[in-house]
């Protein structure tokens, strides 16, 4: 969802590989797909295995099926970067609907409640907004993925079990409506429609955002479309769709990847050497979280993270 005006746009000059392979098939890379309505993440990776004839793919960061847009596939090599690219900041758009709770807190799950939203006044909404900005603790909808006690929540509650996820801390930068429209749902209910723009951190529910917003108007409310339109670096423009991938398959190389998703540190020949066999040196300081370390020769070598002062590996690519 892209909602802000400058959307990074990085992955626009990837090198290409063809479809029938390549140079840079073994080395692997990036991909960025720009994903359709109905698929799951795993479909995506599913069809991704075809087009780069490989097994070696993987995705960060899952998507919706309801969803569209930004997700970022690893070929080869790059699925090793897969776990550090889904820890960073996501931008969405989307389509929030007051008057109506579902059961998944979107358009695909049953309709439970239904409430007259029509009183709800635009400063009731800013204020909603305000409460829901920042830094706050966020209860993931239970028609989820995450694990409770070791078993995903959806299957919980497919099963009929009565339990509660904790809530967590998640971080909403930015949180914006774009436009209010009065609406009257199937069910002749008067509803209201926010278009509405989301910057966030990794493991935030865009559909608790759309519930926990309803719900503190009192009339309950869902999402009704999404899309995401940048993760970290990687955005909407730089995204092709799986047809403009079967044609053409365009892959962003592993050190390219690297460079412009996180901060990048240039050490000589003997540190290289040194940090490739997993030794702890001192570092420069860094922001918090992985940094992507290049020879003398431009050649990436490793991923690693300050720990008391010292560089620890995370992964090796040289």
């Amino acid at each position: 969802m892209t909602a802000q005006n400058k959307t990074p746009q990085e992955g626009s000059g990837s090198a290409a590989t063809s479809g029938k392979g390549g140079g840079g098939r073994r080395e692997g890379g990036l991909v960025i797909v720009d994903k359709p309505s109905g698929f799951t993440s795993h479909d995506v990776v599913a069809k991704m295995r075809g087009i780069a004839r490989t097994r070696r793919v993987g995705h960060a960061g899952t998507l919706d099926p309801m969803a569209t847009g930004v997700l970022v596939l690893g070929v080869e090599k790059a699925t090793k970067l897969l776990g550090h690219l889904a820890l960073t900041e996501k931008e969405y758009l989307g389509t929030i609907r007051l008057g109506q709770d579902t059961v998944t807190d979107d358009a695909e799950g049953e309709i439970i409640s239904s409430t007259d939203a029509s009183g709800v006044s635009r400063a009731g909404i800013d204020a909603g907004v305000a409460e829901l900005t920042g830094a706050i603790m966020q209860v993931p909808s239970k028609v989820s993925a995450i694990k409770i006690d070791g078993k995903r929540s959806y299957a919980r509650v497919r099963g009929g079990e009565e339990f509660e996820i904790p809530a967590r801390p998640v971080t909403i930068s930015s949180f914006k409506v774009y436009d209010v429209r009065e609406a009257v749902a199937e069910d002749g209910t008067p509803v209201v429609d926010l278009v509405v723009s989301v910057v966030c951190s990794s493991g935030t529910y865009i559909r608790a955002i759309a519930r926990d917003l309803g719900a503190g108007l009192g009339v309950g409310g869902h999402l009704t479309a999404l899309r995401r339109t940048r993760v970290g670096p990687y955005g909407i423009d730089g995204a092709r769709t799986l047809d403009q991938h079967q044609e053409e398959l365009v892959v962003m190389p592993v050190a390219e990847a690297a460079a412009s998703a996180f901060p990048r540190w240039d050490v000589d020949e003997k540190r290289a050497k040194l940090l490739l066999n997993g030794m702890r040196l001192d570092m420069p300081a860094y922001p918090p979280g992985p940094v992507a370390v290049f020879g003398p020769d431009g050649r990436f070598l490793v991923l690693v993270e300050e720990q008391k002062g010292k560089a620890k590996s995370l992964a090796v690519f040289g």
